[in-house]
């Protein structure tokens, strides 16, 4: 299993990520809402491919948790608890990132014209959820 301390600190990114994406949630600043919970979304799951001993080195951890699961490494109750958690990593991956940081320069659209309040719920309900789904896994496997 990953070092706790490497763990922990994923998670204390993600928490302090998820205290700024609920202030721009209130404050209706969506992009930077929409940005940051891309934040703990991907921090949560870098500190569940740490829980197995995964390099968090990857922009992509869905990808590698799917593979945990496929490979039947992980236990049933911790393989339902991941599968909860890859569907965000899939939406709000690295595109969703890069919009969030520049934009759509294809049509010389800016961050703040892509993000709405819709967008803002959204992501911040899934960043809510890994950051819950990814302490529960830490709690399991500590």
């Amino acid at each position: 299993m990953g070092s706790d301390k490497n763990v922990e600190y994923r998670l204390e990114l993600a928490r302090g990520f998820l205290n700024e994406a609920e202030q721009d949630y209130s404050l209706k600043r969506w992009r930077s809402c929409v940005s940051d919970s891309i934040l703990v979304i991907e921090h949560t799951g870098l500190a569940v491919l740490m829980l197995f001993g995964v390099s968090p080195l990857t922009h992509k951890p869905g990808k590698h948790l799917s593979q945990l699961i496929s490979e039947g490494t992980v236990a049933n109750d911790v393989a339902a608890l991941i599968e909860q958690i890859l569907p965000e990593l899939e939406t709000f991956d690295s595109h969703e990132k890069m919009l969030a940081k520049y934009g759509d320069e294809l049509s010389y659209t800016l961050p703040w014209e892509l993000f709405g309040e819709e967008q803002g719920g959204l992501a911040i309900e899934a960043a809510r959820k890994c950051m819950r789904l990814s302490q529960d896994m830490a709690g399991l496997l500590h």
